[in-house]
């Protein structure tokens, strides 16, 4: 996988994450992700699109007005994206840093392992 790609796939998973209508971000998870897709970082997890979309909403609940964006360039080898990023309002004092491993089947994300690298107390 080129780093073009992973970096694409990656952009692609936070435009998801960014999404606050939940009609939007179904279409987006039902167009670039698994039917059967699993997501688990060390607060949540979920089997599904619906889950995971509620996982997401649940994220825009608690923390109104931050956003996803890289902390890295993504990088990628076989059926493997792995990248970093940050989630905040822009000030770095409150971001929230983490890094996720997907995988993808068919070209599709199957499954996200996600880790938490830095929370603000």
């Amino acid at each position: 996988m080129s780093a073009h790609n992973a970096g694409a796939i990656a952009e692609s998973y936070l435009r998801i994450w960014n999404e606050t209508d939940a009609a939007r971000r179904a279409s987006m998870l039902r167009e670039t992700w698994s039917e059967d897709a699993h997501y688990v970082d060390p607060l949540m997890s979920g089997q599904g699109l619906e889950q995971i979309s509620q996982l997401i909403a649940a994220v825009h609940q608690r923390f109104p007005g931050y956003r996803f964006s890289l902390a890295n360039q993504p990088d990628g080898h076989g059926d493997h994206v792995r990248f970093s990023w940050a989630l905040g309002t822009g000030d770095a004092d409150t971001a929230i840093l983490g890094s996720d491993v997907l995988q993808l089947r068919d070209g599709r994300v199957s499954r996200v392992i996600g880790f938490l690298d830095r929370v603000p107390a």
